[in-house]
């Protein structure tokens, strides 16, 4: 009896088609590229409606072949220089008997593989764990989910089984793809499980097995609550409210069995993404990052500002996620404004040095700041810093008020020694109200050589931090962090006018801050300015 390969991929349509443009003399190649079929498929159902070989290959060159496989070339070497075909050469010279091929086709194995690590996948194993039991990588693995294979060039295409197990292989692909059953919402469509899945197996100790759901069913039968279930088994009282709520029948009690098949058919069934999900949501989170907002300020905004909108109170770890596994045209750009900070993990602090003294005027050390100014108590406390550009030759003063996080820059156009700086803010502190001109914070750098005079010119007291110690200005450290996405290092910053400083400064003025619940800084200082 013949055993014609198999065809999943076409459907009825398909195959009609097909059927049409072959008995008009077309190829099995050009009919399949004209309809978009998978070729191999094509032409195995081509078989089974018996168009079969029609020759084309030079009998003379593959005589020439065939001898010099005989001779001890490999067949593609023998192919390429006699210009025919490998898969006809191969053929050829196997019944010429001068070439024998693996007593296992490779195409076998490769099916064989495939065939286990979808039992597991339909026996609720994940695709990481099934991945691991069949000693294959994460990435082979979703292949595998797809019934995709990617050759040595060009895009992944269709998997086509061969030998004993391709029958067994295209019955679970038709289950994975077809068969579907009743979800719930939010949830996307996935394969229900297979016949040959035993859904009562306990896989791990992690999951909820079939004797924990019966221990829940008696326990909540006979009128414990959530919480005394959950204790009484040695879990979390989500888990048991969340078992109760998700796998209970359509006739409305919890029923362990049905609980259990729900469970390991869902388990193979992704939850879409609320991001994704939400067209509206995706374009007020696009549009908020394109104004360079963190994804932590997007999620407590969007909690201010829309509290009736349950689905878009999203946490920033979510966002975080639909920009690294989402990402589509300009989102890849976002990602890399969005996270400030270019290194992987945080650099370590460096320990305190003795240094020697650094100014002629006496420093007030920040251990003598007064506590109303440590504990942002009293409004008006400032944190400054420079931030330098290319090579330290331009740099932009930056004041951060402790308790609004309001921002200002001072503008350098030129130096930005002692005396610049100190022309600097002695034009920029004056400008705000007397009140709220209460200190400044610095560290030991050599641009506030001046502060003396600075403090007798304002009335404004500096204080310094101790060495190596940005975190004692931590605003401040932050604020040129978030400065950084418009003036990225390596840059010229004389190259900016005042004006763009000042377009800078109310951009971040005007960004929620998780530290003042979601309030703008500019909200906040406009409050303290008219507090007085």
């Amino acid at each position: 009896m013949t055993t014609h390969r198999p065809f999943h991929s076409l459907s009825d349509t398909d195959k009609q088609a097909l059927t049409d443009q072959l008995r008009h003399g077309a190829s099995v190649l050009h009919a399949a590229s004209e309809l978009g079929l998978n070729y191999g498929h094509a032409l195995n159902y081509a078989h089974t409606l018996g168009f079969g070989h029609h020759p084309r290959t030079d009998q003379q060159a593959l005589a020439r072949a065939v001898t010099m496989v005989a001779a001890g070339s490999s067949l593609s070497q023998a192919a390429d220089r006699c210009g025919i075909s490998l898969s006809v050469l191969f053929h050829a010279a196997t019944q010429a008997g001068v070439h024998h091929p693996r007593k296992v086709p490779r195409g076998d194995a490769t099916t064989t593989r495939r065939v286990t690590y979808l039992l597991l996948r339909q026996s609720a194993l994940s695709c990481k764990d099934a991945a691991v039991a069949c000693n294959i990588n994460i990435s082979t693995a979703q292949d595998y989910d797809k019934g995709l294979v990617k050759p040595k060039t060009g895009p992944r295409v269709r998997f086509i089984p061969q030998g004993p197990d391709a029958v067994t292989y295209n019955q679970l692909m038709t289950t994975l793809l077809t068969a579907v059953d009743v979800i719930e919402p939010g949830r996307a469509p996935t394969p229900a499980a297979s016949p040959l899945i035993d859904p009562y197996r306990e896989i791990s100790s992690r999951y909820l097995s079939l004797i924990d759901r019966e221990h829940i069913f008696d326990l909540h039968k006979v009128g414990h609550g959530v919480r005394t279930i959950a204790r009484m088994m040695g879990r979390s009282a989500s888990t048991i409210s969340r078992e109760l709520r998700r796998n209970h029948t359509a006739a409305g009690p919890y029923a362990p069995l049905a609980a259990q098949r729900k469970a390991t058919a869902r388990r193979l069934r992704p939850k879409q993404a609320v991001i994704a999900a939400d067209g509206q949501l995706q374009a007020v989170i696009q549009e908020k990052l394109t104004l360079r907002w963190s994804p932590q300020q997007i999620a407590g905004w969007l909690r201010l500002h829309h509290p009736e909108k349950k689905r878009w109170h999203v946490c920033h770890e979510t966002i975080y996620q639909a920009l690294y596994l989402q990402a589509r045209g300009g989102l890849k750009r976002q990602v890399q404004e969005c996270l400030r900070q270019g290194r992987a993990t945080r650099k370590p602090r460096s320990g305190v040095q003795e240094r020697t003294r650094r100014f002629v005027d006496d420093m007030v050390m920040i251990s003598n700041r007064p506590a109303e100014v440590a504990d942002r108590a009293v409004p008006g406390h400032w944190e400054g810093d420079l931030i330098t550009g290319a090579y330290n030759k331009t740099a932009i003063g930056t004041l951060v008020e402790r308790t609004s996080r309001y921002v200002m820059l001072v503008h350098l156009p030129g130096a930005h020694d002692a005396e610049a700086v100190l022309a600097g803010l002695k034009a920029t502190i004056p400008r705000l109200p007397k009140h709220l001109q209460g200190s400044l914070t610095w560290d030991q750098g050599s641009e506030m050589a001046g502060h003396k005079r600075f403090t007798v010119a304002t009335g404004c007291q500096v204080y310094f931090c101790d060495p190596a110690s940005p975190w004692q200005r931590g605003s401040n450290e932050n604020t040129n962090g978030l400065l950084r996405q418009y003036f990225p290092k390596g840059s010229d910053l004389s190259v900016h006018s005042a004006a763009d400083l000042e377009f800078v400064a109310q951009q971040l003025n005007g960004r929620p801050r998780k530290t003042l619940g979601y309030r703008t800084p500019a909200e906040v200082f406009r409050d303290l300015i008219e507090a007085t």
